[in-house]
């Protein structure tokens, strides 16, 4: 979340950022935080000044119990009595304008670097770069739904049936190829120096809170009411929030982490033919890339893992178009986000497989994650984080791209890890 010092020392800077993200009522809310900040440090001050009463009271009621002065000390006592009730409604009132400001901050997006777009929605992102071929595909090509079906490779009736729409059941040469991508992706994030974690798929309110997916005004995130745990959307939560409450050394950093997870979001709202097969699911494979960095190399961090994930897409032979994302179109939490699409040749649409994020310091305000410097100060860090990749669009374009009139061909670099270089 955005610091106090941020929003009072630079409030029109945030305002504008606010707008630029299109967050509504962006003054008014900026506004209420302030108000109610100066009514905690108004209480604060009240209740500094009384307590320094009631130590000169004490002080004083010392002296008179020793000049045996009991009924003067007795007077006195009662003040002290009297400013303990007012130092406890003060130290309430500041603690509700405290939970306040807390909410209100809860609720205030990210602001964007300045080399964000301006923009409100998906049309206005900006495309940095096009790479990969286009793939000749032959004469009536089908989408990956259909040959899924053909070669027996994805069950969605089956899923449908187990649990309901938006869970498909992976089955022979389909489950064999998932499982491909996810060890490859695993060993190349590891060759680029990315140490492997195997966190839970399920988190508390706390993890939510601390990388920003809570309070979750969407409704995306399943919540497991009779424990309080929600299912992770992505691996960001629990790798994040492994960090959370920590101070690390500056020599640690950046801290390089990947991890291979299950993600559940609702996708409420969803539906169209854009959510056919693959496209859009309620649950799914997906391997994320974690950096904890310092302010001063977080935008090269970000560089790099924009670097790793287009070479997953080139090593995997896929036409591919990289996105700056405009600020009405980036996530609550991102300050700079480049989103990765591969191109369906069947559907003749882009699919959307890796968003890429530096989130400067506001989760690790919100996760008091911070580093010590050499001269031993301490700073927030910045966090960042992208897919590298989230398989169900991998594996639509994998298969509609690559089918051919003998079957549906393997790129050369998953032939190691699947066993077999075509399917038919």
């Amino acid at each position: 979340m955005l610091t106090l010092k941020v929003i009072a020392q630079d409030t029109e800077k945030v305002i504008k950022g606010l707008e630029k993200k299109h967050f509504k009522n962006a003054k008014e809310v900026v506004d209420k935080v302030l108000a109610h900040d100066k009514e905690r440090r108004a209480a604060q001050s009240e209740l500094d000044n009384i307590l320094a009463q009631n130590k000169q009271l004490a002080a004083q009621i010392g002296k008179l119990m020793k000049e045996k002065n009991v009924e003067e000390a007795e007077k006195v006592k009662a003040q002290v009595a009297a400013l303990k009730e007012t130092a406890k409604e003060l130290q309430e009132k500041m603690d509700t304008a405290a939970a306040d400001v807390q909410q209100l901050l809860y609720t205030i997006p990210n602001l964007p670097y300045d080399e964000v777009p301006e923009g409100v929605s998906a049309e206005d992102n900006v495309v940095e770069k096009r790479g990969g071929m286009e793939t000749p595909l032959p004469e009536n090509a089908l989408p990956h739904w259909e040959l899924a079906k053909k070669y027996d490779l994805i069950d969605f009736d089956l899923g449908v049936k187990i649990t309901g729409a938006g869970f498909p059941v992976y089955k022979g040469k389909g489950a064999q190829l998932q499982r491909a991508l996810i060890n490859f992706f695993l060993d190349e994030a590891r060759k680029s120096g990315y140490t492997e974690v195997m966190p839970p798929t399920v988190v508390n309110a706390a993890s939510g809170y601390g990388t920003g997916q809570l309070p979750d005004k969407e409704g995306q995130m399943y919540h497991c009411g009779l424990d309080d745990l929600y299912l992770i959307p992505t691996a960001e939560v629990p790798v994040t929030n492994i960090y959370r409450d920590v101070i690390l050394d500056e020599k640690q950093l950046p801290i390089k982490n990947c991890a291979y997870t299950q993600c559940f979001r609702r996708e409420a709202g969803s539906y169209g033919k854009d959510v056919r097969g693959l496209n859009r699911l309620h649950e799914f494979s997906k391997i994320e890339i974690v950096r904890i960095d310092t302010p001063e190399h977080s935008k090269e961090s970000h560089k790099e893992m924009l670097e790793h994930v287009e070479g997953l897409l080139k090593k995997l032979e896929l036409p591919y178009r990289i996105l700056r994302l405009c600020g009405g179109d980036m996530s609550f939490t991102a300050a700079l986000c480049f989103d990765f699409e591969v191109y369906s040749e069947a559907q003749k649409r882009w699919l959307e497989v890796s968003s890429v994020s530096n989130f400067d310091n506001y989760q690790a305000n919100r996760l008091k994650c911070r580093y010590r410097t050499a001269d031993k100060k301490t700073e927030l860090c910045h966090t960042l984080n992208g897919s590298a990749l989230a398989l169900p669009r991998i594996v639509a374009a994998l298969l509609e791209n690559n089918q051919t009139p003998e079957g549906i061909r393997i790129p050369a670099v998953l032939v190691p890890y699947c066993g077999f270089e075509i399917i038919n």
